[in-house]
């Protein structure tokens, strides 16, 4: 799994020739599963269009410091807030001067000095402008306040000289970022996670579900794919978008997903059932739609639905295994039973009678249960409490 897997990549674009190369850079960071926000300069407009640019990033492009609409969207703190790392490229000796000494005078520069992300710049500029002594004093400035510089390369350059000075090309910016973002806990590791409901069928156009919603699952399988974990999200009939850089299989029963759970969990590190799983399903499927008759009840005869989890936890070897118990009343009491009963690691207790954090909610409050006791955390967004379960889970494998 990349590195670079739903992180929050800023490319900045200052004026030189070299700005074409930002659209296969842009395409690139696309292309491995990476968010990316582009801040144009003036200067850089002048060489690539913002049309461009934002149809391969799929993001409005940045460009004015003081843009109201932007400031009513995603201002500049904002948006200094969101990268996970800022890469100027190209990055003309102008901007190199202006960054060393501190000026705030445009977006980009703004956003250099108000981000705590790592920031990387990829020279581009005539070789002798690179040779001159203040370019070179702009440079251990830079580097001395922990600016990374990629480059320059060597070679033709457009004016016609030779010698160093050419941006490196995209693929060798590409790769010196990745190597910039820290491995996430999970880096090696295969996940896989189970998400959503499960649908046993009554004929062709009836079945028995439950409201889960899958967010829970989901907010799972992209904060393992960015701790850097491959993963493979085994999902119940949702109305989500799978997460970038995760593999998505698609089920419908219970005994679908039991399937595609062996085939994937044989491999696994790690597998987390967050799927809401019919405990039951008619013994009988009609081949044609029910026809309303004249009686006024209707029998359906149910048979046990296999336990998926359960069964998972017998595997040998097995992964680390973690549960999830959606219960309405003595939370804690059942989420320990179903620790003991199914041989689990760990258990996700949550309280689903409140609506506010139960199904189809964004929001989500859980107890952790483990052999060695109880965490609770504390209600928070889907996808925060995503990110701090998979590292509770990281630091237990690890």
């Amino acid at each position: 799994m990349h590195r670079l897997t739903n992180r929050h990549i800023l490319i900045g674009i200052t004026g030189g020739i070299a700005a074409y190369k930002a659209a296969e850079l842009t395409r690139l960071f696309k292309g491995v599963g990476a968010e990316v926000r582009v801040v144009l300069t003036d200067a850089g407009a002048e060489f690539i269009t913002p049309l461009t640019l934002q149809a391969l990033s799929g993001n409005p492009v940045h460009q004015s410091l003081l843009d109201p609409e932007a400031e009513q969207g995603m201002g500049h703190i904002e948006l200094a807030r969101w990268a996970d790392l800022i890469i100027v490229a190209p990055a003309t000796a102008d901007f190199m001067a202006r960054l060393s000494s501190g000026m705030a005078n445009d977006l980009l520069t703004t956003l250099c000095l108000a981000t705590d992300a790592p920031i990387a710049l990829a020279p581009a500029m005539n070789q002798a402008m690179w040779r001159d002594p203040r370019t070179q004093q702009n440079l251990e400035a830079l580097l001395s306040q922990g600016v990374n510089i990629f480059g320059p390369g060597s070679g033709e350059q457009a004016c016609g000289d030779t010698g160093p000075g050419r941006m490196l090309e995209p693929t060798q910016i590409m790769q010196a970022c990745a190597n910039l973002i820290a491995a996430g806990p999970l880096e090696g590791k295969r996940v896989v996670i189970t998400a959503g409901p499960t649908r046993e069928a009554l004929d062709p156009v009836r079945f028995i579900s439950n409201h889960s919603s899958g967010k829970m699952g989901y907010a799972l399988a992209e904060a393992a794919a960015k701790a850097g974990a491959a993963v493979t999200l085994i999902s119940g009939p949702v109305a989500l978008a799978t997460p970038k850089g995760v593999q998505r299989v698609g089920v419908e029963s219970a005994q679908e997903m039991l399937d595609a759970s062996l085939i994937a969990a044989s491999a696994a590190d790690i597998f987390i059932g967050a799927a809401a799983v019919a405990d039951y399903r008619p013994v009988m499927v009609a081949d044609q739609k029910i026809k309303k008759g004249a009686e006024e009840v209707m029998e359906i005869l149910l048979t046990k639905n296999p336990d998926i989890i359960a069964t998972i936890a017998t595997l040998e070897p097995r992964p680390f295994m973690v549960g999830f118990a959606a219960e309405t009343e003595n939370v804690i009491a059942y989420a320990r039973s179903k620790l003991e009963r199914k041989g689990l690691d760990l258990v996700i207790a949550n309280d689903v009678s409140q609506s506010d954090i139960g199904f189809n909610s964004d929001d989500n409050e859980v107890v952790v249960v483990g052999a060695g006791g109880e965490i609770a955390m504390p209600r928070a967004s889907k996808a925060a409490l995503a990110e701090n379960l998979i590292a509770l889970i990281a630091e237990q494998i690890n």
